[in-house]
């Protein structure tokens, strides 16, 4: 049976989904956005019906999250939100968000839906392999504010078409960061985009980069 696994902090919202949706899907649902993003993880779920209005956390930085991971970039995601118009639903599309359903919901159109993109899923091989491993990077550009910057990072986890690293200093969301080995040779790997960021505190941040240009040597071929 084929997983589905519903992000909303409405509770009377996921019990209709489950109510709904359980003939024919394995059901998984959360009100806790930082909990849905492990449960994607965790599952791999053939698609996710996410909220974009949530008390903790915006839907907007969970769909670009689920996005851009290795590990979930590539499950299906649609919107199920109170929000209605076409600027929001173009928003969510150009996150990579492949449906868009407003409350209340039309479930005859849903299943629908649910059933091309979920087709489609299940002819996609494995998604990306990430590795844990760190790797020490040096992280050139220019900032919100125009200025220039030099910053050391080190990553917790790579693949082949990006890391997450760690470095002190605030950067903004899709930021083009200039990626350096700091070898020896302080090698230029190439350009990696910032497609979501974490603070931990003080002056640290965690930072998770996808490549968008890659002309020079990296850690995994």
């Amino acid at each position: 049976m084929e997983k589905l696994l519903v992000v909303d902090d409405d509770a009377a919202l996921r019990r209709l989904m489950c109510i709904e949706l359980s003939d024919k899907y394995e059901m998984i649902d959360s009100g806790d956005p930082e909990q849905g993003l492990a449960l994607a993880l965790e599952h791999q779920p053939d698609a996710i019906l996410l909220d974009l209005r949530m008390s903790k956390y915006s839907g907007y930085d969970l769909l670009q999250t689920y996005t851009s991971f290795s590990r979930t970039k590539m499950i299906p995601v649609i919107i199920v939100s109170g929000e209605s118009g076409g600027q929001t639903k173009d928003q969510c599309k150009q996150l990579g968000a492949v449906g868009y359903f407003e409350k209340p919901v039309d479930f005859d159109a849903l299943r629908s839906c649910l059933q091309q993109v979920a087709k489609k899923h299940r002819h996609i091989t494995r998604s990306e392999v990430r590795l844990r491993l760190s790797v020490q990077l040096k992280l050139r550009g220019t900032d919100g504010q125009g200025q220039k910057f030099d910053k050391l990072g080190t990553t917790e986890n790579v693949s082949l078409s990006g890391f997450l690293c760690h470095c002190d200093g605030e950067l903004p969301i899709n930021l083009i960061l200039d990626v350096h080995l700091t070898n020896h040779r302080d090698e230029y790997v190439g350009k990696a985009k910032i497609v979501h960021a974490t603070h931990k505190g003080g002056a640290a941040w965690t930072y998770g980069c996808r490549f968008v240009e890659k002309t020079g040597p990296w850690v995994l071929k």
